[in-house]
């Protein structure tokens, strides 16, 4: 007997599966100004995506596309392999998270979770239970029968959440869904987010500018700039691998070096600042320079170093001395140093 699941090499190899969403050649245009200037895209089944750009970059209104709200001028929309580019909102397989939470406020915190499946005229008793397990997934249990104005701001994003997710759509869209909460309620909600994310199994496709949160939340990341995307990868790839200067740039703080007419990155946490009586390792390469400014930022310290060669370039040092003892190197003369596999060619980009 066969194993299971083995391929009958007959048939050929398997077929792959089809993706949650599928992006081709999609283009908009709002009078003379262009949003979205060709994008092709593939999200698989159970991401968690994140379209990553700064205001203006398209972001936004290739998810207000996806979701139904805006109309494509050119291309094709996908969803579960259904062509959908041509449907209303309601008829697309998708829910919406918003920054602003849009809750009902006469509805208590069950009814507005329970909502879409109401719409839907599921019957009360499986409405319930469904409601009951979104409550305990969110960990709002026992706050169903509060109303949306007695809820921290945490606690109506984790309603929205839920009402979005218990109508188990093929993809979920959130636009900048943490956007107004406080940098340490976000940094607990982008973790709970990616928990309840894997627990549900559903595709998200998140838009943010917030670099930190692209990286600490998305299985893939797109950077986007004027209505293209400039790379696309893991967060490893696209933080330790930049494909663009702009992808460089906008991605944390980087170091942009021309030698020999090559442009290349090497990132400030990879550069060791050496004193006068430290010794660089073999095969390092090494520029003298000039601290010129000291920045204390609590875990760490930034040097930025004036090159003798001209170039002002950005290093990072862990605080592992007594406080505000950084500030002895200001002005003073060190050698930058770094190995070659910490540097990364960046393309050349044709238009």
């Amino acid at each position: 007997m066969g194993r299971m699941g083995a391929q009958d090499p007959s048939k050929g190899p398997p077929a792959a599966p089809t993706p949650a969403l599928r992006l081709q050649g999609i283009r908009k245009n709002y009078g003379g100004v262009v949003a979205v200037a060709g994008v092709d895209l593939v999200i698989d089944e159970g991401e968690f995506f994140t379209l990553l750009g700064p205001s203006g970059s398209g972001k936004t209104t290739l998810l207000r596309m996806i979701a139904g709200f805006e109309r494509p001028d050119a291309g094709r929309i996908e969803l579960g392999g259904r062509d959908v580019t041509s449907l209303p909102p309601h008829l697309r397989d998708t829910n919406t998270v918003f920054q602003d939470y849009a809750l009902f406020p006469h509805m208590s915190v069950a009814q507005n979770i329970g909502y879409g499946l109401r719409i839907k005229r599921i019957p009360g008793a499986e409405r319930q239970r469904r409601v009951d397990r979104a409550l305990r997934m969110v960990r709002l249990e026992g706050l169903g029968t509060r109303r949306p104005n007695q809820l921290s701001g945490g606690q109506r994003q984790r309603v929205a959440l839920a009402r979005a997710v218990i109508n188990e759509p093929e993809v979920l869209l959130l636009d900048e869904p943490l956007g107004a909460l406080d940098l340490k309620l976000r940094q607990e909600m982008q973790i709970e987010l990616k928990q309840i994310q894997k627990e549900v199994g559903i595709t998200f496709v998140y838009v943010t500018h917030d670099q930190e949160e692209a990286l600490t939340m998305s299985d893939r990341v797109a950077v986007m700039s004027n209505g293209r995307i400039e790379q696309i990868g893991t967060p490893v790839d696209i933080y330790e691998r930049p494909a663009t200067e702009f992808v460089a740039g906008f991605i944390g703080i980087s170091n942009l070096l021309l030698r020999n007419g090559v442009k290349f990155v090497v990132r400030p946490e990879k550069i060791r600042m050496l004193t006068e009586d430290e010794q660089p390792e073999p095969g390092m390469q090494v520029e003298p320079g000039t601290v010129e400014e000291v920045v204390y930022v609590g875990m760490s310290t930034r040097y930025v170093v004036r090159l003798d060669r001209g170039e002002h370039l950005v290093a990072v040092r862990q605080n592992m001395d007594a406080a505000g003892d950084a500030h002895r190197f200001q002005g003073r003369p060190v050698r930058l140093a770094w190995t070659a596999d910490h540097t990364y060619v960046l393309e050349t980009k044709e238009r």
